[in-house]
């Protein structure tokens, strides 16, 4: 049943050029969001995957920024907020765009994709603007130790995390009594508080009025996101050996950004975000400290704590991996980013135990089947019952799975859905998905 509600999440999330998140909750496109459902459309339908990523990068910016939302027209200013009159700008494209960005998932996105189904058109169509993406992040965000800054919550991809707590405290709330469409659809024990949300809604108003040009009272250089800036480089590499293009600069780029955040953000057990306006590492146990396992030239003797620290602060062999340390004040099981368990930060760190601990690797992924045969393709889950949250029928996390099944739970790598759905049987689930692929 999983991998057949997998594939009904994926078509019936698709917008005709893109998936949204969630129907109700999120209507719109989502950077990130983009990047994993296009890993997962890659094992069903190659052609989607390419589309889904085209499509994002349609809206990017003559700067080099991907926008973290791209506006659907259709939907109403009322469904979402912040929506486009929020963020008043547009794409060349024409689009409606926020203005901050979220982590750089895409090039892994693009190459896994390609490796699905080998286009070289679609690598060079969208190699230069990868490549793009990234230069936006080194022009203007960089710091002087060689780490991107983020200068929202938002943009870290784990919006809610106690990790902001420290650095939000220097955000004046603002505006109150805001229009909370997210209480629409889930429960407010589920959602950010109203004052944190304030919070949120006051440092997009400061970078919005700047013209998105200058960092408001929260800048921060975050490991999750620098982890994913370096491994878009290893991968950029990659994309350009393949293209008959120079690697070396990517791997360069790669090698300092790896350097960087062992040398300022490791302290010795994990890796912390660090505050760019006091200098200060930021004392927290988020699981985006682990991130930098996906990095292939990080140090073995940095890569083992992790994994220690993974295995007794993070309780990985209980399953799945919550998001913050169930150990640490701030953990909360059921609050969004607050210590649920989510399905692509779960990912994230399987790619990063595959090659180093094969044997770990394959208990988290099936900590990843196992939550999503029990709850459902929840937005989120508790690490310990396994009781889903948030929304229901959330894309990334049907993409994902299917990922998983591909490579872990079918021991191969699928090339198609059809082929998926013939082996279907090995994996102890009746019937065939291969009717519901798209072409």
């Amino acid at each position: 049943m999983i991998l057949r509600d997998a594939v009904r999440v994926l078509v019936n999330n698709w917008d005709g050029n893109y998936t949204v998140p969630s129907r109700r909750l999120y209507p719109h496109q989502w950077s990130w969001d983009s990047a994993f459902i296009a890993i997962g459309n890659a094992r069903l339908s190659p052609r989607r995957a390419r589309t889904e990523l085209l499509s994002l990068f349609c809206a990017q910016w003559p700067d080099g920024r991907v926008p973290h939302i791209v506006f659907n027209p259709k939907v109403p200013e009322a469904a979402y907020f912040p929506g486009p009159q929020f963020w008043g700008v547009r794409a060349p494209s024409g689009s409606a765009t926020s203005g901050i960005v979220q982590p750089p998932v895409h090039a892994l996105a693009a190459w896994k994709t390609h490796l699905a189904e080998p286009d070289p058109a679609f690598l060079r169509r969208i190699y230069p603007r990868l490549v793009a993406q990234q230069g936006f992040l080194r022009t203007h965000r960089r710091s002087a130790k060689g780490l991107i800054s983020i200068v929202h919550p938002w943009e870290s991809g784990m919006d809610n995390s106690p990790a902001w707590d420290e650095p939000l405290q220097a955000v004046e709330p603002g505006q109150t009594g805001l229009v909370r469409k997210d209480l629409d659809t889930v429960s407010a024990e589920e959602r950010p508080t109203d004052c944190d949300y304030a919070r949120y809604v006051a440092l997009a108003l400061a970078y919005r009025d700047s013209g998105y040009r200058l960092p408001g009272a929260f800048q921060v250089e975050d490991p999750l996101f620098n982890a994913a800036y370096g491994l878009a480089e290893h991968t950029l590499a990659a994309i350009a050996r393949e293209l008959g293009l120079d690697p070396e600069p990517h791997e360069r780029e790669a090698s300092a950004t790896t350097r960087a955040l062992v040398d300022h953000l490791f302290d010795g057990a994990l890796f912390q975000a660090r505050d760019v306006r006091t200098g200060q590492l930021i004392d927290s146990a988020s699981a985006a400290g682990l991130m930098p396992l996906l990095l292939p030239d990080l140090p073995d003797k940095v890569a083992d704590a992790l994994i220690d620290t993974a295995l007794d602060r993070f309780a990985l062999k209980d399953g799945v991996l919550p998001g913050y340390s169930p150990f640490a004040p701030g953990f909360d099981p059921a609050r969004y980013w607050r210590g649920p368990s989510w399905i692509n930060l779960d990912w994230l760190v399987w790619q990063g135990l595959k090659k180093r601990r094969p044997d770990l690797a394959g208990h988290l992924a099936n900590g990843i089947l196992c939550a999503a045969a029990r709850a459902g393709l929840r937005e989120y889950f508790d690490p310990f019952t396994l009781r889903g949250h948030g929304s229901r029928d959330f894309s990334w996390s049907a993409a994902l799975v299917l990922d998983v099944v591909a490579e872990h739970a079918l021991h191969s790598v699928p090339a198609s859905g059809r082929e998926i759905g013939q082996k279907l049987r090995c994996f102890g689930e009746a019937g065939n998905v291969s009717d519901h692929v798209p072409a």
